[in-house]
């Protein structure tokens, strides 16, 4: 069977014990900035999900949803972050056809959300 170049790449990224000071809109907002001038990457649309603009009621409290999650699109894919406040965790995924530094965005990553722990995995997607 012929070997094929792969579609695309993923970096997937559980960072635990973080700052959770950077687990708002304006950080993110930033990191993405960085981020994509480091990997190289064009920005397109951001998206962000949490609780801004939503009634004390319907705001969320738990300890597996308390936090902001956003989507940056790429012009390549997107790059998606959850971040869980009163957990102190965040999650990344990069995805992008084009190929990227892998360990550049990993260092940066880790180093913008403080991160002390946490697991990175990397695969080809066919």
């Amino acid at each position: 069977m012929k070997k094929r170049d792969p579609y695309g790449f993923e970096l997937i990224m559980d960072l635990h014990e973080c700052n959770v000071s950077k687990f708002n809109r304006k950080s993110l907002k930033d990191y993405f900035a960085k981020l994509c001038k480091e990997i190289n990457m064009k920005r397109e649309k951001l998206y962000f999900w949490d609780d801004i603009g939503i009634s004390e009621k319907d705001k969320q409290t738990s300890p597996q949803t308390k936090g902001t999650s956003a989507v940056q699109f790429i012009l390549t894919s997107t790059i998606v972050v959850h971040t869980l406040d009163i957990l102190g965790k965040v999650y990344v995924n990069i995805f992008s056809c084009k190929s990227f530094d892998r360990k550049a965005a990993e260092v940066l990553t880790k180093n913008w959300f403080e991160s002390k722990k946490g697991r990175t995995y990397f695969m080809e997607r066919i």
